[in-house]
């Protein structure tokens, strides 16, 4: 069995007013030797510091854990792209809470691999669902979760260690800027390794939401678990 590591980074919930009939849906992807890395970024690394009988007569394990940040599903404080914003320790734990908004570009993700989710997208979710509730955590299903562990899949070309060549779908910068304006929002994310589409020079929708203090999550998994609204 390869070592791994579940990170859990904030809390979405969708269920029915305040009943406690739910189900817990791990958006997770294992912390492990196939973590996925943003290029740059060291690997993941377990260690085995005592695995054994001690000379006392009795079992002992301990072990040793390295990650860089952005790897696998993870949480973008909003000080990664803006100073003076909060650091992941300095977010307060209510904004890692909220009712879950899944805005499903499935289809449009298949049809071109740079979509860019629209205000429309969102508009037609509320169409359906009604306006977003207040402090919501609004995810992105590209159906791109599917392709992880698979570096080459998920950032979508032959050279994963290449930036320049990526190509996955992500958020609009307009699209984070009327949720900031218009609605109000905890965390913002996708199943994609980035809140920016691959092919992005500026990393506007992360500079945006880092001003705004509202963290990313990025590589979030296992989405067609979850039903698209609370209602």
């Amino acid at each position: 069995m390869r070592p791994q590591t579940h990170v859990l980074f904030f809390l979405l919930y969708i269920c029915g007013g305040l009943s406690l009939d739910f189900k817990v849906v791990d958006l997770t992807h294992d912390h492990s030797n196939t973590t996925i890395y943003w290029p740059g970024n060291p690997e993941y690394n377990f260690t085995i510091l005592a695995r054994g009988n001690t000379t006392g007569g009795f079992w002992y394990e301990s072990n040793y854990f390295g990650t860089a940040e952005h790897g696998g599903t993870h949480l973008d404080s909003p000080a990664h792209f803006y100073k003076d914003r909060h650091r992941t320790h300095n977010i307060p734990i209510e904004n890692l809470i909220g009712p879950g908004v899944i805005i499903n570009v499935k289809n449009k993700a298949a049809a071109n691999v740079d979509y860019q989710v629209s205000i429309d997208d969102l508009k037609q979710w509320e169409s359906i669902y009604d306006q977003i509730p207040k402090n919501a955590i609004v995810i992105m299903n590209s159906g791109w979760h599917e392709r992880y562990p698979n570096a080459s899949l998920v950032f979508n070309t032959d050279s994963p260690t290449d930036s320049s060549t990526f190509h996955f779908p992500a958020w609009h910068e307009d699209t984070i800027e009327w949720l900031i304006s218009e609605r109000s929002v905890n965390v913002v994310g996708v199943d994609t390794p980035s809140t920016d589409f691959g092919q992005t020079k500026t990393f506007a929708v992360h500079i945006s939401l880092g001003k705004a203090n509202i963290s990313g999550a990025e590589n979030v998994a296992n989405l067609d678990a979850l039903p698209e609204s609370e209602v």
